[in-house]
């Protein structure tokens, strides 16, 4: 029996060796275009992506968008277009340790931080004295949070709000749901560091694949467009730690629920109804009894966590009425 172990040792670790040093996969013709659209800017030595287009003559509004985990400023594609057409300038980053920004290691990931990143940003665009329309999906949620308890405290620095509007995103922590591998990730360390290695593009399709409706799948360029954005610079190797952000929700849910109980910016929820991670009607029910000040459009049945992915045209319509009722 011992000698039976030996040899699936034998054979199972060199494959593994051999697995755990296959390089990220190339990038996709689409997004080459996304990467050589964008810039990069240094955020303590670190360098952050982003990209910046000039869209509609005649406006001075200005866009900010704010993507999710575990994915990057990419989410926006489907939706870039037509906000270029309504807004002066459309602009969206890829948070630390997402997308095509360093993704550091060992490094303590925070909202914090990553609120830091955002006003730096603004600040190097030239954009501090700008009243910001701010759009937000899932993580980015909770950084526009740590965005609006700044704003809201005159914190130096601080992002101007003329709107905000949120998506699917985990804020109240008593109906958030993370997937079983994000569970693991973030509560075992040790667990941790085989599994962030370990994880493959059909181990991430299917996770992905979880939080989109049955009618509304990515096509596999998109889901190997994601998990291409994942694995740039390693990015599989800091997703335990960057999950953290789960129980900085919970440490600081009275911070930043408060904000968006508290604040006068105008504001907007586009919820996808079949999401599991934040289901439907627990997490809206508290939204609306919490947050009374905001409107909220629930989109079609069949829509889940990544609303502006599976419904573009739902979604916008949702935001484009909201920005022109105030």
């Amino acid at each position: 029996m011992r000698e039976w172990w030996i040899h699936v040792g034998l054979i199972c670790v060199p494959l593994v060796a051999v697995y755990l040093h296959i390089p990220p996969p190339q990038l996709s013709a689409t997004l080459q275009k996304w990467h050589s659209a964008g810039d990069f800017f240094h955020f303590r030595g670190k360098k952050i992506f982003y990209r910046d287009s000039y869209g509609a003559l005649g406006s001075s509004d200005v866009v900010l968008l704010l993507h999710g985990f575990p994915t990057s400023s990419y989410d926006w594609n489907k939706i870039w277009d037509p906000l270029a057409q309504r807004f002066h300038r459309v602009i969206a980053l890829d948070f630390l340790g997402f997308g095509f920004s360093d993704k550091p290691r060992p490094h303590r990931y925070s909202i914090f931080e990553q609120a830091s990143i955002v006003e730096a940003l603004v600040a190097h665009l030239g954009l501090s004295n700008q009243r910001l329309n701010v759009i937000s999906h899932d993580y980015g949620d909770t950084v526009a949070l740590e965005l609006l308890y700044r704003s809201d405290q005159n914190r130096t620095g601080h992002l101007i709000f003329n709107s905000l509007c949120l998506s699917n995103g985990g804020i109240f922590p008593e109906t958030h749901h993370p997937r079983l591998l994000q569970t693991l990730l973030k509560d075992s360390s040790i667990l941790a560091t085989f599994l962030t290695r370990l994880t493959n593009f059909l181990i991430f399709q299917k996770g992905i694949g979880e939080v989109f409706g049955p009618y509304t799948q990515p096509t596999d360029a998109e889901f190997w467009d994601m998990w291409t954005s994942l694995r740039y610079n390693d990015g599989n190797l800091v997703l335990d730690s960057i999950l953290q952000y789960i129980n900085q929700r919970f440490q600081h849910r009275d911070r930043w629920v408060g904000a968006l109980t508290s604040t006068h910016a105008p504001l907007h929820m586009i919820y996808g109804p079949l999401d599991p991670v934040n289901p439907h009607p627990q997490f809206i029910r508290l939204y609306l009894h919490l947050v009374t000040r905001s409107t909220v459009t629930i989109l079609d049945d069949h829509i889940s966590h990544y609303p502006q992915l599976e419904d573009p045209t739902g979604f916008l319509k949702a935001y484009f009425n909201f920005i022109h009722s105030f």
